[in-house]
């Protein structure tokens, strides 16, 4: 149909293989016939009656061993983070004391092999942005320095000429005709690579697929074990929407047949806009960690030709992202959390919080760099106890969007904060304890240098600076 002959080409010569060709075209067939992948309110009821984790714990520490040696732990280590200004993979960012997102993952699985006694299997998805940088970094760890053994490559997806729908041409840097297709790979990537048979071969029947830069998500033995004893194909991670999330997609139960699903906002129709931002109705959104049986993905993916009928995401684009006048392209993604509409008798458990600490911005990690949250022996980053499972909440301006930027800023003391606001250009002085809600406003060119010293329910601007500088002075 259409131009589909023109992207198989494409893919084959890149060498793509067939699971993912025909994930592409699938995905491109639909957008050539328009399909509306909206899902109206009217069609769904809200998610309800979502056990709560601690609720289904299992302790039987027997079990816990039993299932991590069937089980494999895999992280989406795709991206470069260059939302905040970097240029090689996300995971080697330092997040705490010289130890990095990788450095992190390599100590929990680790302890996971130590604790239990059990090798249970670990894998990353890299992309061919980040392969390179972090193969090169495991080789600190003897026992993730052999890729063929750790990595499992993402796919890439050619971008699509909005105006005619064929393949994008762009001679002065070819890279960029192509494009990552969405976490929700994972699946195309387990299929079409041999890993699924691969690791069923080895007798592992779970996994549990996170992103990289989630420093909350990490093997639980009592959820794998209510995991694997409960029967479920699929188990979502969700947790309660707070304002701040009331844009993110939620959890929901489609009317006609009563399988859960995902809606994300760009499946909304405008006259449901402010029904789909309802946290008092849609109180759920996923976090990214799921559970799998993998012997169930199989065939569900052989059922269906090699690939999960996900909803495709067409984000608009130019096919040069820093040249707004270069031709405009459409990017096919689709969306990992979408596949629990793919099994039936999908679930669901709502999770702490703390289970979703993901480092999206300067200002995610500006908390973790600081005294609010600790590295517990076992590679968990974790609030201090005093926080009570409540993170401070820290709000940056666009003078530290980047991490170098961040690097001149300095960490004040963030343990007894509960929330920082930073706006214009300032430095902290090593000694600056940040209480209760402080706000540090410059509106002049010239740095404000913050003096060491406690800031307590205040907002600090040159003038109180000042202030208090001319008061010790006279004193």
């Amino acid at each position: 149909m259409g131009n589909s002959s023109l992207f198989r080409k494409k893919l084959e010569e890149a060498g793509a293989n067939e699971a993912a060709i025909s994930c592409f075209l699938r995905g491109f067939e639909l957008l050539e016939k328009g399909t509306d992948f909206s899902l109206p309110e009217s069609g769904i009821d809200p998610a309800a009656d979502i056990p709560m984790m601690d609720d289904v714990l299992v302790g039987d520490t027997a079990l816990h061993a039993k299932y991590i040696g069937e089980s494999v732990v895999i992280k989406l280590n795709g991206g470069l983070g260059t939302g905040m200004g970097l240029k090689t993979a996300k995971s080697l960012l330092e997040v705490k004391k010289e130890q990095t997102f990788l450095d992190l993952m390599a100590q929990q699985i680790s302890h996971l092999r130590k604790s239990t006694g059990q090798q249970v299997k670990f894998l990353l998805m890299n992309s061919f942005s980040t392969s390179e940088a972090t193969n090169a970094y495991l080789q600190k760890y003897p026992a993730y320095a052999d890729s063929k053994e750790v990595e499992m490559m993402q796919n890439f997806s050619p971008k699509v000429l909005r105006d005619s729908l064929e393949p994008a041409s762009w001679p002065a840097n070819d890279q960029l005709e192509w494009c990552p297709p969405g976490h929700g790979d994972i699946y195309t990537a387990l299929y079409g690579s041999g890993w699924l048979d691969t690791l069923l071969d080895q007798g592992i029947k779970y996994a549990f697929i996170s992103n990289s830069d989630n420093l909350g998500a990490f093997l639980n033995p009592a959820l794998l074990a209510y995991f694997a004893e409960s029967k479920l194909p699929f188990l979502m991670e969700v947790t309660r929407r707070t304002a701040a999330d009331s844009k993110g997609g939620h959890l929901a139960v489609r009317k006609s047949d009563g399988q859960l699903l995902l809606r994300e906002v760009a499946q909304c129709q405008d006259a449901d806009l402010d029904e789909f931002q309802n946290i008092s109705k849609h109180q759920f959104f996923n976090t990214n960690n799921l559970w799998l049986r993998l012997d169930v993905l199989k065939e569900v993916m052989e059922e269906e030709g090699g690939y999960l009928p996900l909803p495709v995401i067409t984000n608009k684009k130019t096919i040069d992202p820093r040249d707004s006048e270069s031709p405009a392209v459409y990017q096919l993604e689709i969306a990992m959390g979408a596949a629990i509409e793919c099994f039936k008798g999908a679930g669901a458990v709502c999770v702490p919080r703390r289970r979703f600490t993901p480092v999206k911005k300067t200002s995610d990690l500006m908390s973790l760099r600081s005294d609010a949250y600790e590295i517990h022996a076992s590679g968990r980053v974790m609030l201090i106890p005093e926080r009570n499972n409540i993170p401070p909440n820290v709000k940056l301006s666009n003078n530290f969007k980047f991490v170098d930027q961040l690097e001149e800023l300095g960490i004040p003391s963030l343990k007894d904060a509960k929330s920082l606001t930073v706006e214009g250009n300032i430095r902290f002085e090593r000694g600056v304890v940040i209480k209760g809600d402080v706000t540090i406003l410059n509106s002049a060119n010239q740095v404000l240098v913050v003096p060491a010293r406690v800031y307590e329910n205040e907002t600090v601007t040159p003038e109180t600076v000042l202030r208090d500088n001319t008061s010790k002075v006279l004193a």
